[in-house]
């Protein structure tokens, strides 16, 4: 093994040298004994033209493996360039999961040559599979798992297993079920391979079992497996009935994709699928343009602000700056205690209920940060403001009322900072979209009125 991103550049190099000077063999057996995903992404860095070459190259299992890794882009342009023998063993070789993957992510037309040279089987489920809702535990779900019947012996048990598990997608854990094919237990190939062929199964299996409904959320299901530190979760259906399991490869991808999205979320844009070096300008532009549109516009109410205590900048104006220090230590702590809460909620480490414990805990963190804040910014406004720059207008009493506005600022900023994705999580909206793009924004209209009140009562300036 080597260390992959360490020799990419090198890989690269040995890559285009061998295609450029026709040597097959030596670049085939450069290939093989790196890892499908590496492979997928030197792929990535080669032109168009060279991907149905090195494709060929592969042997068909690691051709399926590597595939599978590839953007939905690059895999669009290999089918495309697939005869109709190649896209059937290709497809014979893909597990269930990653079929389904694919054909969501490609064009109608690529879909129905996927699907006209898929075997029946495989059609058929593909097509149950998208009738699960998006995001759901039913749509990441694979059917290719070992059921095994309670009555059967160990050596039974071994004989199924060797006969249908080639096809199977793991067969660490298989899953006993009854004539209705309702889930009624599981035993893991440990527990088999210590215990006698002719123990029956339904004396070893372990009965209690966490699964989840087809119909719940992938996120659900992916901390669900996270949680249990599985490597399978089964899939019921509303009649306990053993529909599907969702693997651990699967589990880790929906949990990329849910923190990529929540972050995106958190910077203001809408997600997208793409990664950034595949997704266009335009593409950008339109995820990036609502959020600061409806911010630039919210933060009019910032200037209105200013705009109503103008006269009191003008009686001091040495006030006009430490505005965007307050606001941004202000956004600040508030956009802290709206992420640490946001990823309590996504892990179900808070719910709800918990609100007023929340509160009381930010706000006990707000009062020792504000006083904090406020102390050192006091010395550095007598210290360097006043004595170093040699600044009259930075009296003691400026000095006070900008820390008296940091100590509330950061107390305030940490409330809404808090309540804001519970309560959004509460009337059914994303908490993330309420993290620090929006939080900033009320924040900034909050420290702004602090200020100038703590100014009008200490300074005895009006507006």
């Amino acid at each position: 093994m080597f260390e992959f991103e360490n020799e990419r550049s090198e890989l690269m190099g040995k890559i285009e040298e061998f295609i450029h000077r026709k040597q097959y063999t030596a670049l085939r057996d450069l290939l093989i004994p790196i890892e499908a995903a590496d492979i997928a992404l030197l792929m990535g860095d080669l032109p168009e033209e060279d991907l149905p070459l090195l494709f060929r190259l592969l042997p068909k299992e690691l051709a399926t493996e590597v595939f599978v890794e590839l953007d939905s882009d690059e895999q669009e342009l290999l089918i495309q360039g697939f005869s109709n023998t190649e896209l059937k063993e290709v497809l014979d070789e893909l597990y269930l999961d990653d079929a389904v993957d694919i054909v969501e992510e490609m064009p109608a037309n690529v879909v129905k040559r996927i699907l006209t040279h898929s075997d029946p089987d495989m059609r058929k489920s593909i097509n149950e599979i998208l009738k699960y809702p998006e995001d759901s535990a039913g749509s990441i779900m694979t059917t290719e798992f070992v059921d095994l019947k309670a009555s059967m012996t160990v050596g039974d048990a071994f004989k199924r297993i060797r006969r249908t598990g080639p096809d199977k997608e793991t067969i660490n854990i298989c899953y006993v079920i009854d004539d209705n094919r309702h889930l009624i237990g599981l035993v893991t190939i440990r527990t088999l391979l210590l215990t006698d062929e002719d123990t029956v199964i339904g004396d070893v299996m372990e009965t209690s079992i966490v699964s989840v409904s087809t119909l719940d959320d992938q996120e659900y299901t992916a901390r669900s497996l996270s949680k249990y530190s599985f490597l399978a979760l089964p899939v019921v259906d509303t009649e306990n009935r053993l529909v599907g399991i969702v693997t651990v490869d699967d589990a880790m991808d929906v949990l990329q994709e849910e923190v990529t999205e929540d972050i995106e979320k958190m910077a203001a844009i809408l997600p997208s699928d793409k990664p950034y070096l595949k997704t266009s300008v335009r593409e950008m532009f339109k995820a990036r343009i609502p959020w600061l549109l409806l911010l630039m516009i919210s933060a009019t109410f910032t200037g209105q602000i200013i705009s109503r205590f103008e006269n009191a900048l003008a009686a001091a104006t040495v006030l006009t700056a430490y505005i965007p220090m307050l606001m941004d230590t202000g956004g600040n702590a508030g956009s802290q205690a709206a992420v640490t809460v946001i990823r309590g909620i996504s892990l179900n480490e808070i719910e709800f209920r918990d609100t007023f414990r929340v509160i009381w805990k930010e706000l006990r963190v707000s009062v020792l940060c504000g006083i904090a804040l406020a102390a050192a910014n006091f010395v550095k406004l007598i210290l360097i403001d006043q004595m170093l720059f040699h600044n009259p207008s930075v009296t003691p009493l400026v000095a006070l009322v900008v820390c008296c506005t940091l100590v509330v600022t950061v107390f305030t900023s940490k409330l809404v900072g808090c309540l804001l994705p519970l309560l959004a999580k509460k009337v059914g909206f994303d908490p993330a979209v309420m993290a620090s793009p929006l939080i900033t924004t009320i924040v900034d209209a909050t420290s702004l009125l602090i200020y100038f009140q703590f100014a009008s009562f200490i300074l005895h300036i009006g507006a």
